[in-house]
């Protein structure tokens, strides 16, 4: 039996209003824009993009990237600082994105599912000083916590494109997602910029759930493509990457979704673009 009712390409632009981007309470996090050569690599720290959920800890509750509340054991927590916000990565290891997902969005989370995941942590949002002057505070701040959990992430200096892509080949190689970079002389601000970028060798990003597009052919009688919102505003229909189970039970309409693409046209809509996976680290929209 359907679960839900399919919407044609036209009802759902008439169906689909816009709405808020993320939860009202979402931590004022840094986010990264796309590398691209020529970039003045030796104004940069380096460092692996861990492959986890975001995690945010304000000095009380550890939260996501879209502000909801994540629920690790007591002891997960215990001993971290509450005068002191970090900012990180919940990772389970490389390849494991499906693990430290899962565990974090749970409520009560097994110690077992916890001990697989460490906090990688990559910056201190209000520290006030540059990056330069904050990865030696976080490093002595995550030896005072003293658990082999917590951990900074190491940051390295690299000069030019050829080392950039021979680190990342490496990296990827060897099971990780790609790198990060950011800015040495720069000021945590939130929101998107080139003081942090990312590098991988593939293109992808997020985009909002508007609609459930119809399916034709084999895909008569379940979801066909997803009709998605950039940041920007934009819309596009995402119909490739999925597989039966998917376009069964799809992600819902207001989640997030990431995808892969290869570029872009002229208006700024994606080329090739690929469903990847939900992002339920993010929260959805109503």
């Amino acid at each position: 039996m359907l679960r839900r009712r399919w919407l044609t390409w036209g009802a759902a632009l008439m169906v689909a209003s816009p709405m808020p981007a993320l939860a009202a309470d979402a931590p004022a996090l840094l986010l990264a824009n796309v590398y691209r050569p020529g970039m003045p690599l030796a104004d940069y720290w380096v460092s692996e993009k861990y492959d986890g959920v975001r995690g945010y800890w304000d000095g009380q509750i550890l939260r996501t990237r879209g502000g909801e509340t994540i629920a690790p054991p007591a002891w997960f927590t215990a001993g971290w600082p509450a005068d002191t916000p970090m900012d990180g990565e919940l990772w389970a290891g490389r390849g494991r994105f499906a693990h430290a997902q899962s565990t974090t969005r749970q409520q009560q989370a097994g110690d077992a599912a916890w001990r697989q995941i460490k906090f990688m942590v990559f910056d201190l949002p209000q520290h006030g000083g540059t990056f330069d002057e904050r990865i030696p505070a976080l490093v002595a701040l995550t030896r005072r916590i003293g658990q082999p959990w917590v951990q900074a992430v190491e940051q390295r200096r690299i000069v030019s494109d050829a080392a950039l892509q021979a680190l990342l080949q490496r990296t990827v190689r060897a099971g990780g997602e790609g790198l990060m970079l950011h800015r040495g002389a720069s000021l945590y601000q939130g929101g998107r910029s080139d003081d942090l970028i990312k590098v991988k060798t593939h293109a992808d990003t997020e985009a909002r759930v508007v609609a459930h597009l119809a399916g034709k052919g084999r895909h008569e009688g379940r979801m066909g493509a997803l009709l998605v919102e950039m940041p920007s505003g934009q819309r596009f229909k995402l119909g490739a990457g999925f597989n039966d189970a998917q376009r069964a039970d799809p992600p819902p309409v207001g989640s997030w979704v990431t995808y892969r693409y290869r570029g872009t046209h002229e208006s700024g809509l994606p080329r090739f673009a690929s469903f990847l996976r939900m992002r339920e680290d993010m929260a959805p929209s109503r």
